[in-house]
């Protein structure tokens, strides 16, 4: 039993875009806690007395 070309292209193209799909999503996948990661990093430091914060700080004094 001989199968159509039309049939094993389609076929063929279906699987390349299934794989395309997973491809994509583990790459996304990975790359999202990275991106929270460094906004926690940030967050995570809070409020720091600094010598500019204290300069401004004497400028506001009245």
């Amino acid at each position: 039993m001989k199968v159509p070309a039309s049939k094993l292209s389609r076929r063929n193209f279906l699987l390349a875009v299934g794989a395309g799909g997973v491809a994509t999503a583990a790459a996304v996948a990975n790359k999202a806690p990275q991106a929270q990661s460094k906004k926690a990093e940030a967050v995570g430091k809070g409020y720091q007395l600094t010598e500019h914060v204290r300069k401004y700080y004497d400028t506001t004094k009245v």
